[in-house]
């Protein structure tokens, strides 16, 4: 199981997530990964960094590191769009590039109204969805954010793993991860999701990298 976790992208520059990053490389980590919403959830008053030119300017910086946003919700900007930013941050790290998607649900639909960005229904979202993950398959690794049946069979049809945040599936029939806050137990945590399964484990950014990286240097793989 590789290991990874959030930058702090809720900043006015992005001078920690690149120390975050570097923090991250130096620890032995997989991978770093970076929010896609417009202000912090509940804290409207609060920036918010894009995700896209932050993960290419970490992918410069720390050439050892897989990186993608988590996730790159359709509907903030156009698919095809959404596709070439991924194919731009390719340029820039060459196979080490996630392209992870999702459909975007009522909780960040107050960023969408706040910049005048309507919120497609949620079957036009999953075709977005679909789009882009089309698009990219075959060419860098595809996740999807889980949720409902419909955005879950679309990982199905089109290979790409499931990404959970804060649960793991109850009865998975394809590859999948794991995203969320950690533990006190950390260790413990993340040899509960390597055995349950989960092809990557993702934190929030208040995560010891330290311990993170000591965990993934200890397995060996």
């Amino acid at each position: 199981m590789k290991v990874g976790f959030l930058l702090p992208v809720f900043r006015e520059t992005p001078d920690d997530a690149f120390a975050a990053a570097q923090l991250g490389a130096t620890a032995g980590v997989d991978g770093v990964f970076a929010y896609d919403h417009l202000w912090p959830m509940g804290s409207r008053e609060r920036p918010a960094l894009s995700p896209f030119p932050v993960l290419a300017a970490v992918s410069i910086r720390c050439p050892s590191l897989i990186v993608g946003p988590l996730v790159a919700r359709v509907g903030l900007t156009s698919a095809d769009h959404l596709i070439e930013s991924f194919r731009s941050l390719e340029l820039a790290a060459p196979g080490r590039v996630i392209a992870a998607i999702g459909t975007g649900d009522k909780l960040s639909a107050a960023e969408n109204e706040a910049y005048g960005i309507p919120m497609q229904p949620v079957a036009e979202r999953q075709a977005m969805v679909e789009h882009v993950a089309n698009a990219l398959s075959g060419t860098m690794p595809v996740w999807i954010g889980a949720g409902a049946p419909a955005t879950n069979a679309i990982a199905q049809r089109v290979g790409a793993t499931l990404n959970y945040w804060q649960k793991m599936p109850e009865s998975p029939t394809g590859l999948w991860n794991w995203a969320g806050n950690p533990r006190e137990d950390l260790e413990v945590q993340l040899d509960e999701l390597a055995a349950a399964g989960s092809t990557w484990a993702i934190f929030a950014p208040t995560v010891d990298v330290s311990r993170l990286g000591k965990w993934r240097h200890s397995r060996g793989e």
